[in-house]
């Protein structure tokens, strides 16, 4: 009888456990190695931008990848109402498939990944973009992905000191409070956003609302500083002045994307910016210690959710998490679909493994 292939199967509670397991600094260490491969492959992926779907109360994304060897795309939401009804402002999912046969290897919640890729990205555009030395960053804004950002910083940059802000003194009290163990690491919590960017090597603003804010100004951000802008990440939502922007190094993701959703939305669309990957494979240069603030106008791309997913399936392989799932219908005769719903036999069930790995 012909075994019946096997998706992988990762629910929340199993990713959760792959990085308790592991470590969550070295989760985005880790992380960090698998994106840096991968946007030095940058040539090799075939890359768009998001389709997404805006709503009033928020936005749905769709977000593909693919090298020729393997597929991945991301679900992922972005409701900053969703906190007020105590539900996630993002939460996703994620598939990684072969593409020889087009069979899903890999089906996983992608929520948590979502934050520590996000993480590993930011860290890893720092190591190149800021000040040698740097040991204190600024964070504004300290909801669900506060923790991920220190943590990486801190594993990846050596930073020391978090001063933390955010409009609801209680996200800054559990960010405190959640990473109170961690050795050579202080969360100083701060009751301004200029109180928070004194004397900081690093300003990172995380914020959630779907608006045009203005978080940092001009007069807020001295010379040489690096400013790692998470938050504003889709149409009409945007957390810098556009004079820091004016006269900064601004480092991109996918540039067709980020001029879509980026803070770079408020500049002329001809504006010069500079890819990650090109800095990350050394066609272009990092820190050049002008004294030129940089700004990782980061807003998400789908390679990074590619490489957390690769991490995810190469981690519960080791690990022998998660559960095996007839995702999809894979009858005995492929033209026999209608036989197979009717047949009440039970085939043997065996994991699929990537046609990559078997040759």
């Amino acid at each position: 009888m012909k075994e019946i292939a096997m998706t992988r199967f990762l629910d929340a509670d199993d990713v959760a456990a792959l990085v308790r397991e592991t470590g969550v600094a070295n989760v985005i260490v880790q992380m960090a190695h698998h994106i840096r491969q991968d946007f030095v492959r940058w040539d090799a992926f075939d890359k768009s931008a998001r389709l997404a779907s805006h709503s009033a109360g928020g936005v749905i994304e769709l977000m593909p990848v693919s090298d020729g060897v393997q597929y991945a795309f991301k679900y992922v939401n972005g409701h900053p109402r969703n906190a007020q009804n105590a539900m996630p402002t993002v939460m996703a999912f994620g598939v990684l498939a072969e593409v020889a046969s087009g069979f899903p290897l890999l089906l996983s919640d992608l929520t948590l990944a979502t934050a520590l890729r996000t993480a590993a990205t930011s860290a890893l555009a720092a190591q190149a973009l800021a000040r040698p030395g740097a040991a204190t960053m600024a964070l504004i804004g300290n909801g669900a992905q506060a923790e991920f950002q220190s943590l990486g910083f801190h594993a990846m940059l050596g930073i020391r000191e978090i001063r933390a802000y955010d409009i609801d003194p209680a996200a800054s009290a559990r960010l405190a409070r959640n990473l109170a163990g961690v050795t050579g690491l202080k969360v100083v919590v701060v009751d301004s956003v200029r109180a928070a960017v004194q004397g900081a090597d690093i300003l990172s603003t995380v914020t959630a609302d779907k608006t045009r804010a203005t978080i940092l100004t001009p007069d807020l951000v001295p010379s040489g500083v690096h400013i790692n802008a998470v938050g504003g990440d889709c149409p009409g939502k945007t957390e810098l002045h556009a004079d820091i922007l004016r006269h900064a190094r601004i480092v991109v993701e996918y540039a067709p994307q980020t001029r879509i959703e980026g803070e770079i939305q408020q500049l002329p669309p001809d504006t010069p910016v500079t890819e990650l990957w090109e800095i990350l494979s050394g066609r272009a240069p990092g820190q050049d210690g002008s004294g030129r603030v940089t700004v990782f106008d980061s807003v998400g791309f789908a390679l990074e959710d590619y490489a957390a997913l690769r991490w995810l399936h190469a981690a519960a392989h080791a690990r022998h998490r998660g559960s095996h799932v007839e995702l999809v219908a894979t009858p005995p005769d492929p033209r026999n679909l209608y036989g197979w719903m009717m047949d009440a036999g039970v085939a043997p069930h065996a994991e699929r493994e990537p046609l990559a790995a078997l040759a």
